[in-house]
């Protein structure tokens, strides 16, 4: 398994992932799929994107054979980081899981404290069939 972490919004990317390319990200994961890699990603919310950037970054993934998300609060780690541009509530979660599911992915993590390595062993169990 290839797991390579979106963490937001192409919009948001200048302030969020300086030295990164949400396209090159995007084109890691396709190759990576298109050449036999289970590939997963995760992605933060809670930095002032809005629902439609989050399922448009859903279908994109989707749409290059990734197959397991997990989705998280941003926490600030530090002073000089971004800051938390608000705190998203559990239900909205669940409802980006249920959408993201209804969009193609096996296997949804979502919620605050999910981080991309949140019950990692059970996603690979999804994704050998045993589960």
């Amino acid at each position: 398994m290839l797991n390579h972490n979106i963490e937001t919004v192409p919009r948001l990317y200048p302030q969020a992932r300086p030295q990164a390319d949400f396209n090159r990200s995007i084109e890691l994961l396709k190759r990576s799929a298109e050449l036999g890699a289970r590939t997963k990603t995760g992605i933060m919310v809670g930095l002032g994107e809005t629902e439609k950037e989050i399922l448009d970054v859903f279908e994109i993934l989707v749409s290059v054979n990734c197959k397991i998300l997990t989705i998280g609060q941003y926490l600030q780690p530090g002073p000089e980081q971004l800051p938390i541009h608000e705190f998203i509530h559990p239900d909205q979660f669940a409802i980006l899981k249920n959408k993201a599911l209804e969009l193609g992915f096996e296997h949804v993590e979502s919620g605050p404290l999910v981080r991309s390595s949140y019950h990692a062993d059970e996603q690979v169990k999804v994704l050998d069939g045993q589960k």
